[in-house]
C-alpha cells in the first residue's frame, strides 16, 4: 500500500546509509535516460516517457501499461524510475500477497485523490499472472476510468495469464533479455559509481567474462554475485576480484571455454565424436560444457543435425526428425529450458545405431563428379513434354515403374560412364539392414551386374 511511517523511516535510513540496502536496489536507474537496454521502450512519446511526465498528451492521458519480460530485465526498475520522476500518487501492490481488498482500497484511495487534490494514482501490480480472474476483473472499472494508471509486471505470456478485458485495455510492452553488453555496462557502472562499490575494487576480464555467464541476462543477479564478490575480496584485503573468490562466492566453477577460440571448436569436436562413438555420458558432459560455458544453443543443435546425417544416417530415420525437432524448440524457447531439449536430442543420437553410409555415398558420387564422370542424361529418361522432343528421341522407350506389377522396370538409369556405379553401401545396423535388403533387391531387378 502506500507508505507509513516504518517504509519512511526505512527509506530515510537507506538514504543516510546507502550500504543498508543490496547493490541492486542502490543501483537502480533514477531515469529513464540511466536504464541499461530496453532502448525500443524508451523513445520519445513512448508510453513509458508519458508515464514520467515527458511531453504534453492534452486530452490524451498516459495508457495503462503490462511489462512482460523474463526476470532481472527491468520491469520493477522502470516502476520505479516512474515512482521517482512522476508528479502522480504511485501506489505497489504484489499480486504474491494482495487481494480484492487490498485493490479496492487502492481504487477508493485513487478516486479520493482525485475528486479532492485533482491527483492522479499510479499503480504498479508486481507478478499480475498470480492473480486469480475475479482479482483481475476488479481492477477493470479503475483502468478502464482511468481512476488509476496501472503498470503491471508479468513474466508468464500474458494472452494467457492476463484476462482479455484487462490486455485490452492496457499496452502490452515487451522487456527483451538483456545483451552481455548491456549487464556490462551496468557492472562497469556499480563498479565506480558513489551509489556501488565507489571505485573500491576492479574486475577483471576473465572474472567479468564468468561474471556475464552467471547472470544469464539478468540484471540483479549479476550485481547481487558482484556485490558478494566484492565483499569477499575485500575482507581477504584485495582490491580485485580474482576468478578463484568470484568462484568461492557463488559456489560454480568457470568453464575454461573460448567461444572463439580453439576450445570452442575442441569441445564441440568431442561432443560429436563421443555421439559417433555411442558414449553418451561423455557426449553429455561435453554439452555441459558447452551449455555452461554459454554457448549459443543453436551452434550446439547445427552439430547435432549434421551429426544426425553424417553418423546415424538410416540405421535410425528418426535421429534426423529429432535433430531437427532439437533445433526448432531451441530456436524457440532458448537457454535454459533449450538445455533440456539438447539433452533429450543428445542421448537419442549417441545411443542411436551408426551409418555413415550416407556420407560416403555422397562423397563418392561427388568426388565422380569431380571427375569429370557425367555424361550425357541417357535419352529415354530426358524431358519429352515440348513439342519436337519426341524426333529428337527424348523420352522414347522410358517404362513406367507403376506399369508393373512389381514397380521397377529393369532400364538403365545413370549415364553410361556411370551405368554400373553403386556408391551406397548400408550397413546392417539398426533400421539400416532393410534398406540393405531393399537396395540388394532393386539393384537386382533393375538388371545390374553385381560390383
Amino acid at each position: 500500500m502506500e507508505p507509513d511511517l516504518f517504509t519512511a523511516a526505512a527509506e530515510e535510513r537507506q538514504e543516510k546509509d546507502p550500504a543498508a540496502s543490496p547493490l541492486a536496489v542502490r543501483m537502480r536507474p533514477r531515469t529513464l535516460d540511466e536504464v541499461v537496454g530496453q532502448q525500443h521502450l524508451l523513445k520519445p512519446g513512448s508510453p513509458l516517457r508519458r508515464l514520467v511526465g515527458e511531453g504534453s498528451g492534452g486530452p490524451a492521458g498516459p495508457s495503462s501499461v503490462i511489462l512482460w519480460g523474463p526476470p532481472g530485465t527491468g520491469k520493477t526498475t522502470l516502476a520505479y524510475v516512474v515512482s521517482k520522476a512522476t508528479n502522480k500518487r504511485f501506489v505497489e501492490l504484489s499480486a504474491i500477497t494482495a487481494g480484492v481488498k487490498e485493490v479496492r482500497a487502492v481504487i477508493d484511495g485513487a478516486r479520493r485523490a482525485t475528486g479532492g487534490f485533482g491527483k492522479e494514482t499510479v499503480l504498479f501490480l508486481d507478478e499480475i499472472h498470480r492473480f486469480s480472474k475475479a482479482q483481475q476483473d476488479s481492477l477493470l472499472p479503475a483502468v478502464e476510468n482511468r481512476w488509476v494508471t496501472l503498470i503491471a509486471a508479468t513474466t508468464e505470456n500474458p494472452y494467457f495469464s492476463v484476462i482479455s478485458p484487462l490486455l485490452s485495455r492496457s499496452l502490452l510492452l515487451t522487456l527483451e533479455p538483456l545483451t552481455g553488453d548491456d549487464i556490462r555496462g551496468l557492472l562497469k557502472r556499480a563498479l565506480t559509481d558513489e551509489r556501488g562499490l565507489k571505485a573500491a575494487v576492479t574486475l577483471p576480464g576473465d572474472t567479468e567474462e564468468h561474471l556475464l555467464r552467471i547472470a544469464g541476462g539478468d540484471a540483479r543477479r549479476a550485481l547481487t554475485a558482484l556485490e558478494a564478490a566484492a565483499g569477499a575480496a575485500l575482507d581477504q584485503g584485495e582490491s580485485v576480484i580474482s576468478l578463484e573468490t568470484l568462484e568461492q562466492t557463488v559456489d560454480r566453477a568457470a568453464v575454461k571455454y573460448d567461444r572463439d577460440g580453439d576450445q570452442h571448436y575442441d569441445v564441440a569436436s568431442a561432443l560429436i565424436k563421443s555421439i559417433r562413438g555411442s558414449d553418451v555420458d561423455a557426449a553429455l558432459h561435453y554439452l555441459a560444457r558447452m551449455i555452461e560455458a554459454g554457448e549459443d544453443p543453436r551452434f550446439i543443435a547445427r552439430r547435432l543435425m549434421i551429426s544426425a546425417s553424417e553418423d546415424i544416417g538410416l540405421a535410425d530415420p528418426h535421429a534426423l526428425p529429432i535433430a531437427v525437432a532439437a533445433a526448432q524448440a531451441v530456436a524457440m524457447i532458448g537457454f535454459p529450458e533449450a538445455a533440456l531439449t539438447l539433452s533429450h536430442a543428445t542421448i537419442a543420437l549417441a545411443l542411436a545405431p551408426k551409418s555413415n553410409a550416407a556420407t560416403t555415398a555422397i562423397g563418392a558420387a561427388m568426388e565422380d563428379v569431380r571427375k569429370g564422370l557425367a555424361g550425357p542424361v541417357p535419352p529415354h529418361l530426358r524431358d519429352g513434354h515440348y513439342k519436337g522432343a519426341a524426333e529428337l528421341g527424348h523420352a522414347q522407350g522410358y517404362v513406367y515403374p507403376h506399369d508393373l506389377p512389381e514397380g521397377i522396370a529393369q532400364q538403365q538409369y545413370a549415364p553410361d560412364a556411370l551405368k554400373d556405379r553403386e556408391y551406397y553401401a548400408p550397413s546392417r545396423h539398426g533400421a539400416e539392414a532393410r534398406y540393405a535388403d531393399a537396395v540388394e533387391w532393386t539393384r537386382k531387378h533393375l538388371g545390374r551386374r553385381r560390383s
